[in-house]
């Protein structure tokens, strides 16, 4: 009886000592498992699911109310920072309240114009511009009354997120703000407003910007050749625009997409114009990786002659060389781009086909 006893005990024992370890384990079993063994380490989010950043209580007691409203709607609207549309609007002119010269009326010292202070020559040539009229410069019409003003601040704001998106945001935000005003000082000061406004207390760039989202893009091409075309075309990001550039240190819209093809062993036309008409045409939402998209660029381009061309990376997505002033090539959204033509694919043009097989198999 009392051996039974001691066994019986013995085997409590145990049993608790077991589910101690259990308890004990487990949770360093959930919690403590090396990178390896996970995801080995931080991965960046690369889907595109950019959210409106919210304000900040600071941002909401600073900003007057109509101004905010406007900063958040042409930062949607332009595809621009809302918080960086705000900080610039702060820095300038104290969202319209400062009363030096130039705000209201004028311009200051250096010729400067308007809540968003515009040089007027980079506004258009003076401070009030029919829109109906010609013009070179980021005069807008925010307010829908016909006349880009530039002490209006829906003009203003609006033109201010042209100029910005044009030369880098929201990708490259700090060329951006460079261009807009050539110091490094004011780009710092800005962008610390920026996070200043943002519940987050960030600015916030779009995932297309980081190089670490370059592989899930690669991994999920459709074949081999894709894969090194998309390889060698992301590999061309930061670098500049040149018209006619074909490589290898800059490049035009047409001519790294012609390279990126070259790469792959490919020939291709060369001319985004020669382009359009060779790939077989793909219906809107059919389109992959490696295909073409084209776009109506103004005077002398139109729906069957379209004078730009992107490279269609992933769904939504796509890598272009712009233009000279639009900052680096990098990965775009073609979806929000209103003058779209349409999607082409070259792989599926029957001298293609034809190169893929010699590719295949040299001895044809």
């Amino acid at each position: 009886m009392n051996s039974s006893r001691a066994r019986l005990f013995l085997l409590i024992g145990l049993a608790g000592a077991l589910l101690l370890v259990a308890v004990i384990v487990s949770p360093l079993l959930l919690i403590s498992l090396p990178s390896f063994i996970t995801d080995g380490g931080t991965s960046p989010d690369c889907e595109d699911t950019t959210q409106v950043e919210e304000v900040s209580d600071s941002g909401t007691a600073d900003i007057p109310a109509d101004y905010l409203e406007l900063y958040r709607e042409y930062g949607k609207d332009v595809g621009v920072q809302w918080n960086i549309l705000a900080a610039v609007g702060k820095r300038e002119t104290d969202h319209g309240r400062s009363d030096l010269p130039g705000v209201k009326s004028g311009t200051n010292y250096a010729g400067a114009a308007g809540p968003m202070q515009f040089l007027i020559s980079t506004w258009g040539g003076k401070a009030r511009i029919s829109m109906s009229s010609k013009f070179n410069g980021y005069a807008s019409d925010g307010d829908g009354d016909g006349v880009g003003d530039v002490y209006n601040p829906a003009d203003a704001i609006l033109g201010a997120a042209k100029m910005l998106r044009r030369n880098g945001a929201p990708e490259d935000v700090r060329r951006a703000l460079f261009v807009y005003n050539r110091a490094w000082w004011y780009v710092d000061q800005v962008e610390e407003i920026a996070r200043n406004y943002a519940k987050s207390g960030a600015v916030e760039v779009p995932p297309q910007a980081s190089e670490d989202c370059d592989d899930p893009l690669i991994a999920a091409a459709p074949s081999e050749v894709v894969t090194k075309i998309l390889q060698y075309a992301l590999a061309q990001r930061g670098k500049p625009y040149l018209w006619g550039g074909t490589g290898p240190d800059s490049f035009d819209c047409s001519g790294v997409i012609y390279a990126a093809y070259r790469a792959a062993g490919l020939q291709i036309p060369r001319t985004t114009f020669t382009q359009w008409p060779f790939g077989i045409r793909i219906l809107e939402g059919e389109e992959q990786p490696g295909d073409l998209v084209f776009f109506n660029s103004g005077p002398g381009t139109s729906a069957t002659s379209p004078g730009h061309v992107g490279l269609v990376v992933s769904k939504g997505k796509m890598l272009e060389a712009r233009c000279r002033l639009c900052g680096p090539i990098k990965v775009t959204s073609y979806e929000s781009r209103t003058n779209r033509v349409g999607f082409t694919r070259p792989l599926q043009n029957a001298d293609v086909i034809e190169q893929l097989k010699k590719l295949q198999d040299p001895s044809l």
